[in-house]
């Protein structure tokens, strides 16, 4: 297996296409544009009402009918469409796979990225929320202000979870006929081509981590360091450098200047020590 998967690797041939088959940059290229598609659109839906649901603090209900979803099994639900939504489909073209393809991948996403904003929202601590309404801040201004740069963390671990997930679950789109990656997957499997079948799954898992690591990426740069706790080194030491010094003026306010002259006392009197003390 091993074997066949770095000779269909190394064949480049795979890499070019032919006229009957796209390459392997070209099938990525689908592969990311039925996993954008998706994105887009379940974010659209999710992420404006799990801002809502968590500001409101209302019909949670509607949370656990999302994590519901997590349950449909995928492949049965895209047949289901295909035959329901085809027949009202009309012309040439993809779209009558295409359709039934993205939405059972928006149904697939949905969940994470709602409930993660929702419970992003929602786990804001009341105190914060309330001093944002003591200084006068309207409902919009605490969502936007306060609770959304707070919940920013949970948001894009809902996205990044979605992410995987839909790019893991794309390959039905060569099911119904599609481009993409899962194309290796469904052609080697049927061929008996176990290189190109393993290729097809190492592909989607490659394209998995490297979509994940560009999302962490964007998470680093948009998320306030004030809320992930993520500070420089040199910011670091000087926070700690600014203490020490503060609490050095602090420990010399409290001890007060020392009398001189011929009424000071000298050091280490009264302490036990033995300068100071009388000879017998």
């Amino acid at each position: 297996m091993t074997d066949n998967l770095l000779v269909w690797l190394n064949d480049p041939q795979n890499w070019t296409g032919t006229r009957t088959s796209p390459g392997i940059g070209a099938q990525v290229l689908a592969h990311l544009r039925y996993t954008g598609i998706a994105l887009l659109i379940a974010g659209v839906i999710a992420f404006p009402l799990g801002l809502l649901l968590g500001h409101t603090g209302r019909a949670g209900w509607l949370v656990s009918v999302a994590n519901g979803l997590r349950a449909l099994p995928t492949v049965g639900l895209l047949i289901l469409l295909y035959v329901m939504v085809s027949p009202l489909i009309s012309g040439r073209g993809n779209a009558v796979y295409l359709v039934p393809t993205e939405i059972a991948l928006v149904l697939l996403a949905l969940p994470a990225i709602l409930a993660n904003t929702h419970a992003g929202v929602r786990n804001l601590t009341p105190a914060v929320r309330d001093a944002a309404q003591g200084m006068g801040m309207t409902g919009p201004q605490v969502l936007f202000r306060v609770e959304l740069p707070n919940a920013l963390p949970l948001v894009f671990s809902g996205v990044r979870s979605a992410a995987l997930q839909v790019i893991a679950t794309a390959t039905i789109a060569a099911y119904v006929g599609l481009d993409g990656l899962g194309r290796y997957v469904y052609d080697g499997l049927a061929s008996r081509q176990f290189g190109q079948m393993a290729g097809g799954a190492v592909l989607v898992a490659l394209l998995a981590l490297l979509v994940d690591a560009v999302l962490a990426l964007v998470q680093r740069f948009t998320v306030s360091r004030g809320v992930s706790g993520r500070f420089s080194r040199r910011a670091g030491r000087d926070s700690r450098t600014a203490a020490l010094v503060e609490q050095a003026d602090a420990d010399s306010q409290d001890a007060g200047p020392r009398p001189s002259g011929p009424d000071a006392v000298p050091a280490g009197a009264g302490t036990g020590s033995s300068a100071g003390r009388p000879s017998a």
